[in-house]
């Protein structure tokens, strides 16, 4: 898996874990929840998995320090706009009510929209992309078609190209 989508994988679940129970501290938050990430993984790959383990972590490797330089402007930048993206999502979700839409889908589609709206260095396509793939691994079976469907409309309305960069 590339890197970039790890990163908005990881996103995705930091989205979801805030859109649940919200931190009072943003920073200290993605500190933990990095370093949760970090030690599950290392538990995992030793087969010593154990909810609630203390597991000694060594520095990050740049492999993971690249996901997380990619992944933490993207979850910034996601909550600060959260509230257009909202706007955005309920414009487009006839009959649904934002609330009513599954949590992952939601934040799903709060982070490509993210993308596509202030990531200019980002293709709207590319961000299109990528979440209904991670919609396809994280979400129910009908939930890639759901996320296609908002985020082409979206699409639609941008002022710029959806397969280019500025």
């Amino acid at each position: 898996m590339g890197k970039r989508r790890e990163a908005r994988e990881r996103a995705v679940q930091f989205l979801f874990q805030h859109d649940l129970n919200a931190p009072e501290d943003l920073s200290r938050a993605l500190d933990e929840f990095w370093e949760s990430q970090r030690a599950a993984a290392i538990a995992q790959e030793k087969g010593t998995a154990t909810w609630g383990q203390r597991v000694e972590l060594a520095p990050p490797t740049t492999e993971e320090a690249a996901v997380r330089l990619f992944a933490d402007p993207l979850i910034r930048g996601a909550l600060e706009f959260r509230d257009e993206a909202d706007e955005m999502i309920k414009k487009h979700a006839r009959n649904w009510e934002l609330h009513r839409i599954a949590a992952v889908d939601r934040n799903i589609l709060r982070l490509a929209i993210y993308e596509m709206l202030h990531r200019d260095d980002i293709p709207p396509v590319v961000s299109i992309n990528e979440a209904v793939d991670i919609a396809k691994k994280f979400s129910t079976q009908d939930s890639g078609k759901f996320v296609n469907g908002i985020l082409d409309k979206v699409k639609g309305e941008l002022l710029r190209p959806a397969r280019g960069i500025k």
